[in-house]
């Protein structure tokens, strides 16, 4: 259910990392707690993160949720078509990435769930 190439937060984000640089989005749990998804605030290309900060919101018709960054990173690219169709989180939430981080500090993945432990969080 939660791909194994993915390293995933306590948060119910993903992360996807290849060659240093980590696709990051939100879990199917996370989706389907959140219902259908009308917005997406993300941050601009060139911003820094630590772990575990806030980098955008996303709102559904029942709440507004802070996306949360998996690892420290500075974003190297934001998915710009969530901004027309945000309702993409909801039909695809893991082929769908909200933003592109170059790692800061790689070691950092080591603290994150593989996806058996997070399938038992998300019971």
């Amino acid at each position: 259910m939660y791909p194994s190439e993915f390293k995933y937060t306590t948060d119910h984000e993903w992360i996807q990392v290849t060659d240093g640089e980590g696709r990051v989005g939100i879990t199917d749990y996370a989706q389907k707690q959140l219902g259908d998804v009308v917005y997406v605030e993300l941050p601009d290309v060139g911003a820094a993160f630590a772990r575990g900060q806030a980098f955008g919101t996303i709102e559904s018709v029942k709440a507004a949720s802070e996306l949360f960054a998996p690892v420290s990173g500075v974003v190297t690219a934001v998915n710009g078509d969530l901004k027309g169709r945000p309702e993409r989180v909801n039909e695809d939430p893991h082929g769908t990435w909200m933003i592109a981080l170059r790692l800061t500090d790689p070691a950092e993945l080591s603290t994150l769930l593989d996806s058996s432990g997070y399938a038992e969080l998300a019971k």
